[in-house]
């Protein structure tokens, strides 16, 4: 028997079911969405967790075209069929209009604008039959035809997903299922570019215009992979509701769960392979769903699974957005990457409408835009005060290697490869004159990089610790701020092998009001190693040599002593 071939680049429902491509049935999401009762529903999930084949599995199953065959052939073979009539007589009896933003994606207002046009244009020519409707008006047709010449003006742009639902309306006299993927592309772009106002203002009011008290909707599903806040987007709708990962509806419709990832990777003859799939790309958690793995990683790993395990989802998008984010995070948010990428947990209150403007100002919604977008997982959720807290972990091997990549790129960025590695083998070396000499380097560039005002250097502190855990995790256990003897230390490196040497750094800002200098701070600092006894912790575990460090700051400035 031919195996069937995976659909890798091939998101249309449609396609993969004729070309006879390896599909995982997610047919149910039908009946659950018919169940549901939402007139409007936002699905918000992760980049590459099947929402586009979702979507167009949804318009292909309700939509009467006059150019589309009966589809019902398309779903027999899976799951919605078997469900019974007062589902499948649903099949291909509502007029659809379906909207994709996903590739809108411009430098400038300008040009988005544009491919707004033009993306109208092509769902209104979808539908041009409507022109030969005697009920359209002679100012209907000029408006209908100022959409398709990309000639209306903003105002008609804004006002046109409620006027193709109206005329189809009363083309089919039957209400009109709306369906757009990936709303919040575009707004994405847009904040990264600068034009994010012009952006949210449009989507407001196509939106609130299209779906708010609309009679001629019978109902609409939006996806996306945030919600944004509904003071932004959603204002002018009080009929939507929203369906998250922290949500118990559609859990297992998006992603693929362990039994369906163990059936695929069997049916591919890679069933040796599955303990590293599940390290590798299982680990999220979709409301009462645990385990969901990605399937886009999963397709990839199978297509080449002869290249091994590897990362594949992180490679799909710049990420320059959560690279920012997390380079201009305070010092507190990356004392909190240090603890997730040790495997620790981190608890945060999760905010569920995002605002773009907040999240480079508040760390908590830092995390909260990090969780829904794929880069953290929910472990346990707990209410406090009436605010819900979630613990956050990192979800599997690929996106830990996405936060990997970004912390080597801070330090590249600031210093040479040939510099990093004589830093870190002055320090390991208790070579205090070379290590001091690439510390105030690494310093002296990251200070701006880190911290445009050059006022906190705890960012760098922090930068730094996140560093050592990336370049020396094969060697040595990393810890920070732990307890040891009397105090809390502020970085201990302890060797894997006792005959290698043990680290200690303790770290001081010079305090002006209290007549510090770097010298006196330096000398503060090699002090509390000792009087603090922060060496006991390495003793007891054998090591018999131990480097112990004073860094002083004071601003770009920094000293470095040896004890």
């Amino acid at each position: 028997m031919k195996l069937k071939t995976l659909p890798i680049g091939q998101s249309d429902y449609r396609e993969i079911i004729t070309r006879n491509q390896f599909y995982v049935d997610k047919t149910l999401l039908l009946k659950e969405l018919l169940d549901s009762g939402s007139l409007v529903s936002l699905i918000v999930r992760p980049r590459r967790f099947g929402k586009t084949t979702n979507l167009t599995m949804i318009r292909y199953f309700f939509e009467k075209h006059p150019n589309l065959e009966n589809c019902e052939y398309l779903f027999k073979d899976f799951k919605i069929w078997k469900e019974g009539s007062e589902y499948t007589d649903t099949c291909g009896k509502y007029p659809v209009v379906y909207l994709t933003l996903k590739d809108i994606k411009t430098p400038d207002w300008k040009g988005c604008e544009e491919k707004l046009k033009k993306l109208i244009a092509d769902e209104f020519k979808r539908h041009n039959y409507l022109l030969s409707d005697d009920l359209l008006t002679v100012q209907d047709r000029i408006d209908y035809e100022s959409i398709l010449t990309r000639e209306s003006s903003i105002n008609g742009l804004t006002d046109s997903l409620k006027t193709l639902t109206q005329h189809l309306f009363n083309h089919y006299k039957q209400k009109v299922i709306v369906l757009i993927d990936e709303y919040d592309t575009p707004i994405h772009e847009a904040y990264e570019r600068g034009y994010y106002t012009h952006i949210v203002d449009f989507l407001r009011g196509f939106l609130g215009t299209g779906l708010k008290d609309n009679p001629c909707i019978e109902r609409s599903v939006i996806t996306g992979i945030l919600r944004i806040s509904k003071e932004s987007i959603f204002s002018d709708l009080n009929n939507f509701d929203v369906y998250s990962t922290l949500n118990n509806q559609y859990s297992d419709q998006f992603g693929m769960t362990e039994k369906e990832v163990w059936d695929a990777l069997d049916y591919f003859g890679l069933e040796s392979y599955k303990e590293g799939v599940k390290d590798w790309y299982n680990g999220y958690v979709f409301g009462s769903t645990d385990g969901m793995y990605n399937p886009w990683s999963v397709l990839n790993f199978m297509h080449k699974s002869s290249e091994g395990l590897r990362p594949h989802w992180v490679n799909t998008s710049s990420n320059l957005l959560v690279k920012k984010l997390l380079t201009n995070s305070d010092s507190v948010a990356k004392k909190d990457l240090e603890l997730l990428l040790t495997g620790q947990a981190i608890q945060k209150e999760v905010i569920v409408d995002t605002v773009f403007a907040d999240v480079e100002k508040n760390s908590e919604t830092l995390w909260s835009f990090l969780l829904f977008s794929g880069y953290l997982k929910v472990t346990k959720q707990e209410i406090i005060n009436k605010k819900l807290f979630c613990d956050l972990m990192i979800p599997n091997r690929e996106v830990e290697y996405l936060y990997d990549r970004f912390i080597s790129s801070w330090l590249t960025e600031n210093l040479q490869s040939i510099e990093l590695n004589l830093l870190l083998k002055g320090l390991l070396e208790g070579d205090s004159k070379t290590f001091g000499k690439f510390l105030k380097k690494f310093v002296l560039n990251s200070m701006s990089y880190f911290d445009p005002t050059g006022t906190e250097p705890e960012k760098v502190y922090h930068a730094f610790v996140l560093g050592l855990l990336l370049q020396l995790s094969d060697q040595y256990r990393v810890q920070s701020n732990r307890e040891s003897g009397y105090g809390r230390y502020d970085i201990m490196l302890i060797p894997k092998s006792s005959t290698k040497n043990g680290i200690i750094i303790e770290f001081k800002k010079v305090e002006h009001d209290e007549k510090e200098t770097l010298e006196t701070a330096v000398e503060s600092a090699l002090h509390q190693i000792e009087d603090k006894q922060y060496e006991s912790e390495l003793k007891g575990l054998g090591i018999a040599t131990i480097f112990k460090y004073g860094i002083a700051f004071d601003g770009k400035e920094v000293l470095v002593r040896m004890g």
